[in-house]
């Protein structure tokens, strides 16, 4: 099974940002990163307009839309239940991945990094660290009982994955 880190945190915290920093750092380190987003909005992947959302809207329950450049499968889920992320994991290329980053499933069993922002509106006291928090990375020094991690140093962080994906490897 190919490693699950998600990165979890209050809306308006910086986990876009911080995936966006950590994903070329670990790529400068030789780690090949998936990644899946959870969002709570309607989301659309396609360009009203153009053909395939077109043939999308005309009905086609799975699309496949496929250049040289990247290929992307579009499925029509309105009357299924939330997926799993253990299905979303299988649908993708293990042997192009070292490490899936997980961003949003904060409730899923999987280790993570929760993320602490001072000015993001919350408290310390409504950080819930269960058994599969790995790390804190907060911009204020907090004392956890695990390692705390400074959320600006992005480096910092990447080099902490490093070392949890070796010894979870």
């Amino acid at each position: 099974m190919i490693p699950l880190l998600a990165i979890s945190a209050w809306s308006g915290t910086g986990k876009t940002t911080l995936l966006k920093q950590l994903i070329p750092l670990l790529r400068a380190r030789n780690i090949r990163p998936g990644l899946i987003k959870h969002t709570h909005h309607n989301m659309d992947v396609d360009t009203p307009g153009k053909d395939s959302y077109e043939l999308r809207k005309a009905g086609a329950e799975q699309t496949i839309v496929a250049s040289q450049q990247r290929w992307a499968l579009m499925t029509e889920t309105p009357e299924l239940p939330p997926l799993s992320l253990s299905y979303l994991v299988s649908r993708m290329d293990h042997s192009t991945l070292d490490l899936v980053l997980v961003e949003g499933f904060k409730h899923e069993e999987i280790a993570k990094i929760l993320l602490y922002r001072q000015e993001a509106g919350h408290t310390l006291h409504e950080l819930i660290l269960d058994p599969y928090v790995i790390a804190l990375a907060s911009d204020v020094p907090i004392n956890m009982p695990v390692p705390v991690l400074p959320l600006n140093e992005p480096q910092i962080i990447a080099d902490f994955i490093c070392q949890w994906l070796n010894r979870t490897t």
